[in-house]
Formats: C-alpha cells, structure tokens, sequence
C-alpha cells in the first residue's frame, strides 16, 4: 500500500514536466487552431484547452492544492473558475487585456511560490488572486472561440468550465489525502509547487525576453 502511495504521489508530480515537455504549437488550441463550428467540436475544445496548455494546467493544479491548503477548496476553486469564464467572455466581447500572457505567467509561478514555501495567506486574498488570474487565463481561453455560433460558443465554454473544476477539485483531494496520511509526504505538495513555480518562472523569463527582444524567439 505504502508503494503504491508513492507512486501515486511521484505520478503527481510528474505529470506538469510532462506537460511542460509537450509541444507549444498545440498549447492553445486543440483543434488546431480552427475556430469549432459544431456543438462536439466546441466541447472537444473547451476540455482539451486547460489541459494542452501548459501555463493553465499548471495553474488550475495549483488552484486545486491552493485551495486545499486553505481549507476552502470549493469555494475558491469556484472563485478561480468564475473569473476564466468572465475573461473568455471578456475576449469574446472584443475587450483587449494586456501583456495578458505575461501576467499568465506571473500568476503561476505566485502561486506555485506560495506552496512552496508553505505561505498561508488569508481566504479572501487567496479568492481575489484566484479570480484575477482565472480572469486573464480565460481572456487566453477565449482566443480559441472567436467567431464562433452560439452553440459552439456555449459547448466551449461548458467544457473548460466542467474540467478545471475536475482538475482543481481532484488535485485538492489528492492534496487532503497526502497532508492526512503521514507527515512526512507533507514535502511532497511543497515540492509540487516548486515543479509549478518552476515553470512559471521559465514561461515568465521567456515572456520577458519577448518583450526585450521582440523577433528574435
């Protein structure tokens, strides 16, 4: 049992660097890049977003852990989910939001910071960190459904709004069990938000070189 908990917990771990192993090209859009046209096609790509891209994958574990952390993981996890459901919609709208990748970035290496270094932060700071940043990480998400039909619009969104809340709430659990079941494994959730923190510092330093040397990426 005691192997097969750490194994668990090494899979965990394993799975951002794996991620963050795959190809940028299909970072943001799961259907290539075309703007879906149907109902299947819609859901297709609201699921496979949060999970491709790597930057929002990584965020939404560290929501999940976060949240757990805190002792208030539905609430905030909703908190997070309400504000990438705002931002799509934002985009959607035509609104433009800023260095909106830079702050990408930045939100997940904050918070992948803060587990680490076990920083306990009040409910209602952790709620607002969550919104605003579900705020930009939706704004990104909306790039994949611009120009679409309702039907579509409305699958996209239910499929990105129904997998965060399973990455997030699976993560916090698995993050309740590990904390509870010896105190030992509690440095393996810190090491998580290390491997997170990671690699939001690589995505962070990466924007920053874009914005220094723009043409040279």
């Amino acid at each position: 049992m005691a192997n097969l908990r750490s194994s668990a917990i090494r899979a965990a771990c394993a799975v951002p660097l794996f991620l963050a192993g795959t190809s940028p090209a299909f970072a943001h859009h799961p259907t290539g890049g075309q703007t879906p046209t149907t109902f299947g096609d819609g859901l297709l790509s609201g699921i496979g977003h949060p999970i491709i891209g790597v930057d929002h994958f990584a965020f939404v574990v560290a929501v999940g852990i976060a949240a757990a952390l805190a002792g208030r993981l539905l609430p905030l996890t909703i908190s997070f989910v309400v504000g990438a459901l705002a931002g799509c919609l934002v985009h959607v709208a035509g609104v433009n939001l800023p260095v909106a990748e830079l702050v990408i970035a930045a939100t997940v290496l904050l918070l992948g910071a803060i587990i680490a270094t076990n920083r306990q932060l009040p409910v209602i700071m952790l709620g607002t960190l969550f919104t605003g940043a579900g705020l930009f990480h939706g704004w990104a998400y909306g790039g994949s459904i611009l120009g679409a039909q309702e039907m579509p619009l409305v699958a996209y969104l239910s499929g990105f709004t129904l997998i965060q809340l399973a990455i997030a709430v699976f993560a916090g659990l698995v993050t309740r069990w590990v904390m509870t079941s010896h105190p030992s494994r509690q440095m393996s959730v810190r090491l998580a938000g290390g491997v997170v923190a990671g690699m939001g510092l690589a995505m962070f330093a990466g924007q920053i070189e874009g914005v220094l040397f723009p043409g040279v990426l």
